[in-house]
């Protein structure tokens, strides 16, 4: 199974960008050795439209068309469940072993994801309470990726 991140907007150059390449080379390093082919980060510009409900069915649209033929689809919204991450890491490793082709994580812009989205989402996540930045999310998900390989290897970076 591949795994996939759909992220509106670009991380530029720096720490962001630096932490989140860390944990991608990670999870590639042990992910291969679990199963999974690989995980690609596709970056969506963010709409230039005016309003915000233009601006969020332009990203739908090409968030959309980025997801693969038979892929989960995961939506990281505020909206969604706060699930522990042995939690997160038994999703990932069902879906593989389910042979699924692969597992798409939609991160939104600065105004969300669409509704539509949100509703054909196997799976919504939040990362607690609090909004964050999606360049934060980003890595907090990359993290949580890497994570879930830990724990189906049963590799000590996960002590809970």
């Amino acid at each position: 199974m591949r795994i996939v991140v759909i992220a509106i907007g670009r991380l530029k150059q720096g720490p962001e960008r630096e932490l989140a390449e860390r944990y991608r080379e990670r999870f590639e390093d042990l992910g291969r050795k679990l199963g999974f082919r690989g995980l690609d980060i596709q970056e969506i510009p963010e709409s230039r439209a005016r309003d915000a409900a233009t601006r969020i069915s332009e990203e739908a649209a090409a968030i959309a068309a980025a997801i693969p033929d038979k892929a989960v689809l995961v939506c990281l919204d505020e909206r969604g469940q706060n699930i522990d991450s042995t939690t997160f890491a038994s999703h990932l490793g069902r879906w593989r072993d389910q042979g699924l082709p692969a597992a798409v994580f939609v991160i939104g812009g600065a105004d969300g994801l669409s509704p539509e989205l949100r509703r054909t989402a196997k799976l919504g996540v939040a990362f607690g309470a609090a909004t964050w930045p999606h360049q934060i999310v980003r890595v907090l998900l990359l993290e949580q990726i890497y994570r879930t390989a830990t724990i189906l290897a049963g590799h000590p970076y996960h002590r809970a």
